[in-house]
């Protein structure tokens, strides 16, 4: 027992002050850490489809998933869905709301107790669905694309490969596609990709980077592909429609820019269900990614991405005026005494 709260407060406070010696020494040993991740090679022992969906964050990656591995388990289907954001919000729509428990927080908090994480500290279920979140570090305290490389490690220990699933979905940040938030497609972890995106051109700039990444490794050897394109919030202006027969991908479904959807997925309701009235739309798009096969995409350049769009709209018409050494010095922009020597002719 502490004998005053003076005392207790100090010990507080120590506790939650980081350890900050050597603190940037640290960051370079991690970084220079050997990646152990093992991709299983040969024949695969069950035909589990590990599906990567890729999105702009906030273009509606997590309630399209939540309500697709819904309705899939509806269908019959064993599905694992795998929240791989460091917001750790994809499993919040199918759990009514509530966060479960991350596998890196829980692998850190049993490490600390000296006790070995199991599935039921970090797998929870409902409507048939298993899910999960991997999670990340806290802001500034490490990199989040490691943190999926560690979260998938931990999978290997709790037995991923052995599980017996009819899908797997996961869930990634599709505004970064390096490092860890790669795996999927850099590493064959998935068999296919799927993209979810809008009719703006930022969530289908995202897109067009995710069809990139696969085209570069597809280059290199690679087999992953992607399956096609799922339009949310779609006002029927038909941009992420062309963007799919540009670069050559076919389009899942395209989910209405609705008030009753909007106003379900901000209460958490699922409506990827028989009983809602959208449940026919996700039923179609449950059998569509079951069917689609991974197909190699042709990925367009800045041009050919602001093509889709009206130029008065996007600025696609501005020509680039390049800056001159007296723009950048504004006020201080006289003329300077030239220094060069300039001799006569004679």
């Amino acid at each position: 027992m502490f004998e005053n709260d003076a005392q207790l407060g100090e010990n507080v406070v120590k506790d939650e002050v980081p350890n900050l010696k050597n603190f940037d020494q640290r960051l370079r040993d991690e970084a220079h850490e050997d990646i152990s991740l093992e991709v299983p090679q040969g024949e695969p022992t069950s035909k589990t489809q590990i599906i990567a969906i890729y999105g702009k964050g906030g273009i509606g990656k997590s309630f399209t998933l939540a309500n697709l591995s819904h309705m899939m388990a509806e269908q019959g289907k064993r599905v694992l869905l795998i929240g791989c954001d460091p917001k750790s919000d994809t499993t919040s729509l199918l759990f009514g709301g509530k966060a479960c428990p991350t596998i890196i927080e829980t692998s850190g908090q049993k490490k600390i107790a000296g006790e070995e994480v199991k599935i039921g500290d970090v797998c929870f279920k409902r409507g048939g669905v298993f899910a999960m979140e991997l999670g990340g570090p806290e802001v500034g305290r490490g990199c989040g694309g490691r943190g999926i490389i560690h979260g998938f490690e931990l999978l290997e220990k709790l037995g991923f490969h052995d599980w017996d699933f009819d899908y797997v979905l996961l869930d990634f940040l599709g505004d970064v596609v390096c490092g860890g938030f790669g795996l999927p497609i850099a590493r064959d972890m998935a068999q296919k990709v799927i993209l979810v995106a809008s009719n703006d051109l930022q969530s289908l700039y995202v897109a067009n980077n995710v069809c990139s990444a696969v085209e570069y490794f597809r280059k290199l050897g690679g087999n992953v592909g992607v399956a096609g394109l799922v339009i949310n919030k779609d006002d029927g202006s038909g941009e992420a429609a062309a963007f799919a027969k540009a670069v050559d991908i076919p389009i899942l479904a395209a989910i209405p820019q609705d008030d009753d959807l909007r106003k379900k997925s901000a209460n958490y309701q699922i409506v990827g269900t028989s009983e809602s009235q959208w449940g026919a739309l996700f039923g179609q798009l449950g059998e569509a990614v079951g069917l689609a096969p991974p197909v190699r995409p042709t990925p367009l350049d800045q041009d050919g991405l602001l093509a889709l769009f009206d130029a008065k709209d996007t600025g696609g018409d501005y020509q680039l005026v390049p800056a001159t050494d007296m723009d950048m010095r504004g006020k201080k922009a006289a003329p300077r005494a030239s220094l060069e020597v300039v001799y006569d002719d004679v």
